[in-house]
């Protein structure tokens, strides 16, 4: 059975895969690690590429993850990346992104603030039934503030123009924080929200399985 890497999003880890069916792979989650002081996403995802040993690994990136996912396939043409509900370049960011970049309020925000902003997002990324709010909630009250802060810095200062030829981008149509519009996208779910590995699992799995298998 295939190894397959997989890299959670901003503030999240291996629980937000959990409603996924991976019977068809042996999933492994990446682990994140301490950014080193201002360091670019590009350094981070080349330095989170030293958990995968493998020399033609799958690695599946959501959201910030993707944009990880995106970095590792540049580096290496052997990988096979897979993004979902995120985003390849600088150009697929909404505009009002550029407002974070240049008034950085996050920065100053205090931990606990920062994370009752972040329970805030739980209409804007859509989890469906009781099940996935709690597990979206729990897993933003366990959130590292330090990491997130620097996390959304390294975001806000991603100028990736490249798109590897050995990445494909799997985006839903209803995704609130990056609109299907700014995408080009292989693979389209229709109604898929940001958080679609949640709640339209069962098509992320079907469509996971025929892209790995």
């Amino acid at each position: 059975m295939k190894k397959v890497y997989f890299i959670s999003g901003l503030g999240a880890d291996r629980r937000a895969f959990s409603f996924l069916d991976l019977s068809f792979c042996e999933p492994v989650f990446i682990e994140w690690i301490k950014p080193l002081e201002n360091e670019s996403l590009k350094s981070y995802a080349l330095r989170l590429k030293e958990q995968i040993p493998d020399p033609h690994p799958v690695v599946i990136g959501v959201s910030f993850g993707g944009m990880l996912a995106t970095e590792i396939a540049k580096s290496d043409p052997s990988v096979k990346a897979i993004i979902i509900a995120s985003n390849k370049t600088k150009s697929e960011f909404p505009k009002i992104f550029l407002a974070g970049k240049y008034i950085p309020a996050y920065k100053w925000m205090p931990p606990a603030i920062l994370k009752r902003a972040s329970l805030i997002r739980l209409k804007f990324f859509g989890p469906k039934g009781e099940k996935q709010r709690e597990m979206f909630k729990e897993i933003l009250r366990d959130a590292d503030t330090d990491f997130s802060k620097w996390a959304i810095y390294s975001i806000l200062h991603w100028e990736n123009t490249e798109i590897p030829s050995n990445l494909t981008h799997i985006h839903g149509t209803s995704d609130k924080l990056l609109p299907f519009r700014l995408v080009k996208a292989d693979y389209t779910i229709e109604g898929g929200s940001h958080l679609m590995i949640m709640n339209q699992h069962q098509d992320i799995s079907a469509l996971l399985k025929k892209l790995i298998i």
